[in-house]
């Protein structure tokens, strides 16, 4: 148990703690939420102490082991495999120590201890652990060739997946994440997220991605004016509880507005007057008692629209025939080769249309983007745009083009130069770039400040087909729910490519998914995108079975019967296996079906305003608690599914 008793904690002059309390259980997966700068990574940092409290305590068991993602990598000729495995320090210390003991004279001292260190080995999972680590950074991306390669011809991102990777090797009883999913990918995530599922230890994590919240948190933890305050449930949960506090709370606030007017109105009437003064002083020590409570303070809500394109031709594009993808010049400019990432691609783009782009990282969903955008030659085919077209481009590193040096005014002139400067301050104010923040150079601003300015240059400029490749990288969740608002309601034409499941669902209408090449439309939502997914690893891995099977050395020739007679015994034996395996997951579907029934339901109740009346607080309360235990339920039925579906996968793999 993590237990924070009266936890007081200064950055400078900024108060980041006062007096804070919380338990976290053992087991529990956290979601760690609050504004930026409100503290998430500085308690991170007193549980690793790094930082000391300058108040109050943090307890928790001394032996516990910590985990947590390495914010550098150093430029290592070491391949990815080992590196991950490194994350397993105490496994590299017994595999140090028996090296060294078995380089030295042996006596029966030593030989004894060489004995214990290969029992301690066999117990840490010695012979198994590069497996593991396959299987580890097989799914945060990385194919069987560049787990070979060296760390330091990884890129920045890359590297990030390789710490996120030691982090989860190391056998833990505390995993501490904060943003994992920001250098991932959406099949990345969808992994990652079984993952941690499946994770027996305390989990506290910090991130912007609502749904992988909702995936993963049992409880939600959050920084609110410098204490801890514990919801039980996932993000969406939080949310719905918070709202209703802070309905009840305003209730109570305008209460007490109330009394006290009515209070003041008495002294004010009758303080001087001799029948009615001792009354008057009762009230007025009455008053001066009342404990005044504090405002609401909603977390500062930021909303932008994009602008209604001045037109939009139709179609806005066509590609017919068109390959995608790099080419390589010399000196002169002439082309020397050229890497065909999507080919043969037949796309149409209709006025109005939102589309979600899907793949697999580096299957060439930016390459398709940057060509559609203009940024990369047709290697081949035709591209015929509509007369009128206008593009807004956010490039996956859109922050990165920003000029350092200068300021968001200085930018916005440069795409307006004959707009006045009030104007323009003006549109930069409703991006919250006031005053002389408007004028100041972005070298110091924060990730999610720059992308606000990369999106409200965009904006500017009307654009009637968005084109947007991972824009909720930097980007907090008041700034993505914004966002995805203002998706919404855009009224151009919307290509879409992001990790973000809630901006997907909630701003794209198909999707289309870029694999083995090739561009094809997607039919299905992102629940069928998680089972493609899980589907095609279940086939790479049987083809690297196969592949490794026909590697091996020539087997002894078998009779033509008995190898029938085998395999026909074989097939019974899967058969008996699978069977109480598919039975029980057929019984789990039923009952998740079921239960987010019921849980749609609950859901649709709690989102009626009139539930929230006074006259309903039972009724409120009652289907709150109805809500925690068919989300607790159905957290546990989809546990057991998954883990029910990989003894499956076993099974038929085998």
């Amino acid at each position: 148990m993590i237990r924070f008793s009266g936890l007081s904690l200064m950055r400078g002059t900024k108060p980041l703690f006062d007096l804070a309390d919380a338990t976290i259980n053992p087991g529990e997966k956290v979601g760690l939420v609050g504004p930026n700068g409100a503290g998430k990574t500085s308690l991170f940092s007193l549980l690793m102490k790094e930082l000391h409290p300058d108040g109050g305590d943090i307890d928790f068991p001394a032996d516990w082991r910590i985990s947590h993602v390495a914010q550098e990598t150093p430029a290592l000729q070491r391949c990815a495999l080992d590196y991950a495995i490194d994350g397993d320090t105490h496994l590299r210390k017994l595999e140090a120590e028996l090296a060294q003991r078995e380089s030295e004279p042996q006596d029966a001292a030593s030989g004894m201890r060489i004995a214990e260190l290969h029992t301690a080995l066999a117990d840490a999972g010695a012979y198994t652990v590069r497996s593991r680590a396959e299987q580890l950074l097989s799914g945060l991306g990385f194919s069987t060739e560049e787990m070979q390669r060296e760390v330091a011809t990884f890129s920045g991102g890359w590297r990030m997946r390789l710490n996120l990777a030691q982090a989860l090797m190391c056998p833990s009883d505390l995993l501490l994440l904060d943003e994992p999913t920001n250098h991932l990918d959406l099949d990345a995530i969808l992994w990652l997220e079984d993952w941690l599922k499946r994770y027996t230890g305390t989990l506290i994590v910090i991130s912007h991605d609502r749904d992988f919240l909702d995936g993963i948190a049992n409880v939600i933890l959050h920084i609110d004016d410098g204490k801890l305050k514990r919801y039980t449930g996932n993000y969406s949960a939080f949310e719905r509880q918070r709202a209703e506090q802070m309905t009840l709370m305003q209730g109570m606030i305008e209460k007490q507005a109330k009394r006290r007017a009515h209070l003041e109105s008495y002294i004010n009437r009758f303080r001087y007057k001799a029948t009615k003064a001792r009354q008057a002083q009762s009230r007025l020590k009455a008053l001066e008692k009342m404990e005044t409570l504090a405002p609401l303070r909603a977390t500062a809500e930021f909303s932008f629209d994009f602008f209604e394109p001045e037109s939009s031709p139709n179609p806005l594009l066509v590609m017919d025939g068109v390959t995608a993808g790099y080419t390589q010049r010399d000196t002169t400019g002439e082309t020397v080769s050229s890497t065909p990432i999507v080919s043969d691609i037949k796309f149409a783009l209709q006025t109005g249309e939102r589309i979600g782009l899907l793949g697999v990282n580096g299957a060439g969903k930016s390459t398709f983007i940057r060509t559609v955008a203009g940024e990369l030659p047709l290697l081949s085919g035709l591209l015929t745009r509509g007369k009128g077209l206008k593009i807004g481009y956010f490039a996956q590193h859109q922050v990165e083009m920003l000029r350092n040096d200068e300021s968001p005014l200085w930018h916005l002139t440069k795409i307006a130069p004959d707009t006045r400067e009030q104007e323009l301050r003006n549109f930069l104010g409703s991006f919250h770039f006031q005053g002389d923040m408007a004028t100041r150079p972005v070298a110091p601003f924060s990730g999610g400040e720059k992308a606000r300015l990369a999106l409200a240059l965009i904006v500017w400029q009307r654009p009637n087909l968005l084109l947007l490749d991972e824009p909720t990288n930097h980007l907090d969740l008041d700034m993505r729910e914004a966002l995805t608002e203002a998706l919404a309601q855009y009224e151009g034409t919307l290509l879409l490519v992001s990790h973000d499941r809630h901006l997907l669902r909630a701003t794209t209408d198909r999707f289309y998914i870029v694999s083995d090449g090739r561009l094809r439309e997607f039919d299905g939502d992102l629940d069928d995108y998680r089972n493609w997914l899980f589907d095609t690893r279940l086939a790479k891995t049987r083809t690297d079975r196969q592949e490794t099977a026909t590697e091996k050395p020539d087997r002894p020739v078998i009779d033509r019967k008995e190898q029938k007679r085998l395999e026909a015994q074989e097939r019974q034996r899967i058969s008996i296996l699978k069977k109480p395996l598919e039975k029980r997951i057929a019984w789990l579907e039923n009952e998740i079906g079921k239960l987010n029934g019921k849980k749609t339901a609950i859901d649709s109740q709690l989102a009626d305003p009139a539930i929230y009346e006074p006259a309903n607080k039972d009724r409120l309360k009652k289907l709150l608690a109805d809500q925690i235990e068919c989300t607790k339920q159905l957290n546990s039925r989809e546990e057991e599914w998954l883990e029910k579906q990989g003894e499956l996968e076993k099974i038929l793999v085998s």
